[in-house]
């Protein structure tokens, strides 16, 4: 894949996989999806595919890898191609991308796809997580008090929460943190113990020190939305049990995910709440 390529992947990805977010237009999505595949290309160029058929793009793998720790940031194929070894062809493409870069820890947020998903964990041999998404306007009258002392860092932020992503993940978001200010993305810190990314009402990373501190990140990304928005908070697995009170309390209805699939070494995930775009 090459940066020229941006436009394309998003048409074959809002035609396999996206859907149009609540307050969102599209022009504001192609935008930011572009934005973080031309990222990628310029930081993983050996880890970003595309399948051509005749002129167009028909199916993608994109995988980043971050000190040790390898994620799959995108993985689409058209639907007439599937079922002929297209997709595995493309998933061996990114997994020898993370072998050869030495990756010690694997994580993909799949789709619910059951090909994508049976394809993670027979082809990569990775562990399946499920998990629930919370979407809905939250009630802000239970936000406990220290929740104010919730503050927007930006670009002054990014070295805190790298050292906070290293602990929980296993390595940090350096690069990716700053790439998504550039986007419009907010960075939030508590203390020196939680941060979290937040587009409008979107919750797009978190990750805390202690539950505590998660806690009182997540009630500030909800403070510091913009009121009325949508609130979303994707692939909270069983180790979330602390965002999953977070969001009831805030009155925020939950539903089933797709899986959070995991391989290998990684940093204990906890409290965390991984990106779409940057695990």
């Amino acid at each position: 894949m090459i940066a020229a390529d941006a436009d394309v992947v998003h048409d074959l990805g809002m035609r396999t996989l996206f859907s149009m977010p609540p307050e969102r237009d599209e022009e504001t999505l192609r935008a930011w999806m572009t934005g973080r595949f031309r990222h990628l290309v310029e930081t993983d160029p050996a880890g970003a595919w595309v399948l051509e058929c005749g002129d167009d793009v028909a199916g993608v793998a994109m995988a980043l890898v971050r000190e040790h720790v390898w994620g799959l940031s995108l993985f689409a194929l058209d639907e007439e191609l599937r079922g002929r070894g297209h997709g595995r062809t493309l998933l061996d493409a990114v997994l020898a991308y993370g072998a050869g870069r030495g990756a010690q820890g694997w994580i993909v947020l799949s789709s619910e796809n059951p090909a994508a998903i049976r394809l993670y964990s027979r082809r990569a041999g990775m562990d399946l997580h499920p998990s629930v998404t919370c979407l809905g306007i939250p009630d802000l009258s239970g936000a406990p008090d220290l929740a104010a002392r919730v503050e927007e860092a930006g670009d002054a932020g990014v070295a805190l929460a790298d050292s906070i992503g290293r602990e929980v993940r296993g390595a940090g978001h350096g690069p990716d943190i700053s790439a998504s200010l550039a986007l419009g993305c907010r960075l939030l810190v508590y203390e020196d113990r939680a941060f979290a990314l937040i587009r409008d009402g979107n919750v797009t990373l978190l990750a805390g020190r202690d539950e505590e501190a998660a806690s009182l990140v997540m009630w500030g990304a909800f403070l510091n939305a913009p009121r009325g928005a949508t609130a979303i908070v994707t692939f909270l697995t069983a180790a979330q049990q602390w965002a999953i009170r977070v969001c009831l309390d805030a009155g925020l209805p939950l539903s089933v995910d797709s899986p959070v699939m995991t391989r290998g070494t990684l940093g204990p995930l906890a409290p965390y709440v991984p990106s779409s775009a940057y695990l």
